[in-house]
């Protein structure tokens, strides 16, 4: 996986591989390296056979742990089934390991030391996938009874029922810390692919809030005006039929109120159709603040100054610019610039939630504001550097006030 690929992957996924490689190096480098030093402590030549089968348990433990670490992820972070056969398995072997030396140790055949690091290491790796798997008051009971279970070994290797418990004591504040540490681990990756999850959704909600907003609108101005139209016009048919006069009048007064209807759509429309820039500059700012990214605004002396036109166009551009911030990069601080510079308006915003350029960029966003710039002699670029990715909008200023009309 190069730097490039890398890039492309949002936080969570980030995360995620961060802490999968740190359980795989660990749950297969720490036995491994643990072989030299049982080698190194063999007495007898009587303890080979004993060791050379320790050594092969090690390193199916290690196999083991690569696929049920990633079972255990697996299921912690997305559901699925518990991988109790690996389990069960990567436990059995675990204990094998713990036990087999015992023979050699029990004859001085093999440095008690080799069989209590060897055991200490085994057993505290043995707690990562059941740490991320199984509750706290399911793993309690196993990993006392795996505890008890290496007690004999520890006694019979150290010759000393005291000291062998002191050993068991230490490997237990061991066990638990590695229990803890490997938990929290997991638990990070799940919150952060929720969190990735929580931020899409509240872009959707804010996309149905709007359409909802905007149906209730519509709602409310055509719904009387269409029972009304309706009305006279079932009146308009009755007068007809019985051939009285008033049945003109009435389909005049349906005609004016479709046409007031017209005008009433036409205003809500435009109303959703235009944007005011300093209304969506703090729309954006509350969102963006909201899904826990730094805002910087800096709209220059007298923003307001701009023509109507003008900051209805570049409010589409903060508008559009802020759902891109929120669905499409992993920023955490954004800059929003305004300036003039020779009769022309720059807007600004920039992110460091930068990624690589992908075969679907620029979508109907982007170029929906480019068509719209450019109607208005315009323009858009986007610019991409290893640390930020910059979108500016660059719009001539006409000779226009304030109050001149907007266009649809």
């Amino acid at each position: 996986m190069g730097i490039g690929a890398w890039r492309e992957y949002g936080k969570p996924k980030r995360i995620e591989i961060y802490i999968r490689w740190t359980f795989y190096a660990m749950t297969v480098v720490l036995p491994l390296s643990m072989l030299p030093f049982a080698g190194q402590n063999v007495i007898r030549q009587s303890a080979t056979p004993a060791v050379a089968l320790l050594c092969g348990l090690v390193l199916l433990s290690s196999a083991l742990s690569v696929p049920l670490t990633r079972a255990a992820l697996n299921y912690h972070v997305r559901g699925g089934a518990l991988p109790v056969r690996l389990l069960l398995a990567h436990t059995a072997v675990i204990q094998a390991a713990v036990w087999l030396p015992l023979l050699a140790a029990a004859h001085r055949a093999v440095q008690p030391t080799a069989l209590l690091l060897t055991g200490g290491v085994l057993l505290n790796l043995w707690v990562v996938a059941p740490a991320i798997v199984l509750r706290p008051r399911v793993l309690a009971p196993w990993a006392l009874a795996m505890l008890v279970l290496a007690l004999p070994p520890f006694w019979i290797a150290c010759r000393n029922l005291g000291f062998a418990v002191g050993q068991l004591v230490g490997l237990t504040f061991g066990l638990t810390v590695c229990a803890a540490s490997c938990r929290c681990s997991a638990w990070m990756v799940k919150v952060a692919w929720d969190l990735d999850s929580a931020r899409e959704t509240q872009a959707r909600l804010a996309v149905a809030e709007e359409r909802l907003r905007f149906s209730r609108d519509l709602h409310d101005v055509l719904g009387r005006n269409l029972t009304t139209m309706a009305l006279k016009a079932e009146l308009a048919v009755q007068l007809a039929r019985r051939g009285r006069p008033e049945a003109a009048d009435q389909m005049v007064e349906v005609q004016r109120i479709a046409q007031e209807s017209q005008r009433e759509v036409r205003e809500v429309v435009r109303g959703y159709r235009t944007a005011d820039l300093a209304a969506e500059v703090t729309g954006a700012r509350s969102v963006l603040r909201a899904a826990g990214i730094e805002c910087r605004i800096d709209l220059g002396p007298d923003p307001a100054a701009l023509p109507a036109l003008a900051q209805s166009v570049l409010g589409w551009v903060v508008r559009e610019a802020a759902t891109n911030v929120l669905r499409h990069s992993e920023a955490e601080q954004v800059t929003v610039r305004l300036w003039t510079h020779q009769e022309q308006a720059v807007l600004e915003l920039s992110n460091d939630g930068v990624r690589p350029p992908v075969a679907s960029e620029g979508g109907s966003g982007l170029a929906g504001l480019r068509e719209r710039l450019a109607a208005h002699g315009g323009l858009l670029t986007c610019t991409r550097s290893p640390e930020r990715f910059t979108l500016r909008a660059t719009l001539p200023l006409p000779n226009t006030t304030p109050d001149q009309e907007l266009a649809a």
